[in-house]
């Protein structure tokens, strides 16, 4: 006698694999579709230097461009790995924003009251994981729901920073500190477009190395693996001797001190704090979330993702500059559109099978 549905449908491994297999040809097919499209309006520009292909390919090819874009990404993508590590164990941590403010001021403040660039930086990291463990201590410990704690700690951090800076400064704005320069490597640095890659901030060189550090967590650790268990098969994982609950704690520590690093990096690569409105954050710590979401948890897919929403907030700073005769607000608009437009295009992401749930020992 036959298994299969009565209705002539495929489920289990089969339809999995297919699905798998639909996501990522739509995923090859929106990527081939965005190379040749950019490919096609470089080479326009090159053939009508004066039109406004020329004006898009001149930007697209900017030095000031991928510049721009590196460091717009670092808050971004820090924030977004940090992400990937606490969902992936089952804790999803929709506070990144708030981390991301806290660390910002925080780096400030104790970089302007010991002089030190990089104790600054450190005091940014610590106050985001402090925050983080708060955090972990609430959802994990106290079985708090995830989404109202995550919301309580951006909302924590957005009122928090600009009282501590009007208290501290007399303003939500904070005075300039020394910031962390940056590092050029000779002759490589002198390269067209590419040499922007070797004369970056030391937290764009930090980013490549935690994107790196992540996938290879993830991809060749036991860590790594206890933490995708953590999310998809908590019991399972229980069953195996390895505490659950600890991974989790772990996991969420990690993240924040990744999305400290990235709100250390946003203030002391300008030398300031500013808290007015949503603050110098502005929304990073979301876009984050739809970064790694894009990138389907994957820390590589999630940095390119990232440097793609950053690339056309770099892009459409260029157009301004050059006044393409664009209303300014359109052009501002144009990252949001495009990574709704993607999104829309790639399909859902899954989500591990056990994040928000909460898990108790059956010890």
């Amino acid at each position: 006698m036959s298994d299969a549905p009565a209705d002539g449908s495929t489920s289990g491994p089969v339809a999995d694999s297919g699905s798998i297999l639909e996501r990522y040809s739509t995923r090859a097919l929106v990527a081939g579709v965005t190379v040749v499209g950019i490919v096609a309006l470089l080479l326009a520009g090159l053939a009508f230097p004066d039109s406004i292909a020329g004006t898009l390919a001149d930007a697209l090819t900017s030095r000031f461009t991928l510049a721009s874009a590196l460091r717009l990404s670092v808050p971004i993508a820090f924030a977004a790995l940090g992400g990937i590590f606490a969902e992936k164990s089952g804790v999803i941590n929709i506070g990144l924003e708030g981390l991301l403010i806290i660390s910002a001021f925080s780096a400030i403040y104790v970089a302007d009251i010991t002089g030190g660039v990089w104790v600054g930086y450190a005091g940014g990291v610590v106050a985001s994981t402090l925050l983080a463990a708060l955090f972990a201590v609430v959802t994990i410990g106290f079985r708090a729901d995830q989404i109202i704690a995550g919301l309580a700690v951006w909302l924590i951090a957005l009122g928090l920073a600009p009282f501590a800076s009007q208290v501290f400064y007399g303003s939500p704005n904070s005075p300039t500190v020394a910031t962390t320069g940056s590092i050029s490597v000779p002759v490589l640095a002198d390269i067209p477009f590419f040499g922007a890659l070797f004369s970056a901030s030391p937290s764009v060189y930090m980013l490549f190395v935690a994107v790196a550090g992540s996938w290879y967590v993830f991809e060749r650790t036991a860590f790594g693996r206890w933490i995708r268990a953590s999310g998809e098969n908590p019991k399972a994982l229980d069953t195996a001797g390895v505490s659950v609950t600890r991974v989790r704690y772990a996991a969420v520590l990690i993240s924040g001190v990744l999305a400290g690093m990235g709100g250390a990096a946003l203030s002391l690569d300008l030398g300031q704090f500013t808290g007015n409105g949503p603050t110098m954050v502005n929304g990073k710590g979301f876009i984050a979330i739809v970064a790694y979401l894009f990138g389907n948890y994957n820390p590589v897919g999630t940095f390119f993702s990232t440097m793609l929403f950053a690339g056309l907030d770099a892009l459409q700073t260029v157009l301004q500059t050059q006044g393409i005769g664009v209303p300014r607000q359109l052009i501002r608009i144009t990252p949001f559109v495009v990574v709704i437009l993607v999104l829309a295009l790639v399909g859902r992401t899954r989500l591990p099978e056990a994040a928000g749930e909460h898990y108790e020992t059956e010890e």
